[in-house]
């Protein structure tokens, strides 16, 4: 195989014609971004990647996180040579809870393990607000990377957040700088969005979440869902997002 170059994944194969190949895992609970192979810059011809198999993170009950997440996918696909591939953290409620609690199907995007993660370059977290911090599924799957901790498999990697509350006051800055602590310990390298989404950061005629610390939404009583600007946002969060993650690989 002289100008292919092979990951080894599973599941689909993609082809760029780029000299560096990335794949974004965005960890939904959403969320997580990733890249994944670095090529030499004389491969001018195609690049074979089988995506791995196995199962990443992302946390969404009621899909909201699920379509922020969506979003940002599309951002981060729009720049050259990004890849992203969406997964979700386990549950870890009973269907008989989740039915009382009139929670979404699941989709079918899927389950993520801690060991999935070392696969990734970069990450972009999702989850939604429990008391002004991430909800206790997407904690649990943290809880379980004590192994990559102690090796710190995932320090020197650039990650981000988003993430959805209930109301005005529910959390949408808690949540986040809560959840920074995560990452910290992990020696991850946090990627706010800042005031890079111009304009509509300073939105005062509609409701709308996000801040400088990544894209958000409002859930409400769970019949409301993102609005078109919130979306936006979701979209230039990974779009910005991957620019940067590039720029690490560049001067790595």
């Amino acid at each position: 195989m002289d100008d292919a170059v092979s990951c080894r994944t599973s599941s689909w194969i993609c082809c760029k014609f780029s000299s560096k190949l990335w794949r974004i895992l965005i960890c939904q609970h959403h969320i997580c971004v990733m890249k994944i192979s670095d090529l030499q810059n004389s491969l001018t011809d195609h690049v074979k990647c089988k995506l791995f198999d196995s199962f990443c993170s992302y946390y969404s009950m009621y899909g909201h996180v699920a379509k922020l997440a969506e979003e940002i996918k599309k951002g981060a696909d729009s720049v050259e040579g990004v890849e992203v591939k969406l997964w979700q953290v386990p549950e870890t409620l009973p269907e008989e809870v989740l039915g009382k609690m009139g929670a979404a199907p699941k989709s079918d995007v899927p389950i993520i393990k801690p060991s999935d993660l070392t696969e990734a370059d970069g990450f972009l977290f999702g989850f939604p607000t429990r008391f002004g911090m991430m909800a206790a599924q997407f904690k649990a799957f943290l809880d379980a990377t004590g192994g990559l901790w102690v090796t710190q498999q995932l320090a020197g990697k650039p990650a981000g957040i988003f993430y959805s509350t209930a109301s005005q006051g529910g959390g949408q800055e808690t949540t986040a700088l809560t959840a920074i602590t995560q990452l910290v310990h992990h020696g991850m390298i946090f990627v706010p969005i800042g005031y890079t989404f111009g304009a509509g950061m300073f939105e005062m005629e509609q409701v709308k979440g996000g801040s400088p610390y990544g894209a958000g939404t409002y859930a409400g009583d769970g019949t409301r869902q993102p609005t078109d600007l919130e979306l936006a946002q979701a979209f230039h969060q990974g779009k910005y997002f991957s620019g940067i993650a590039k720029k690490f690989e560049g001067t790595a």
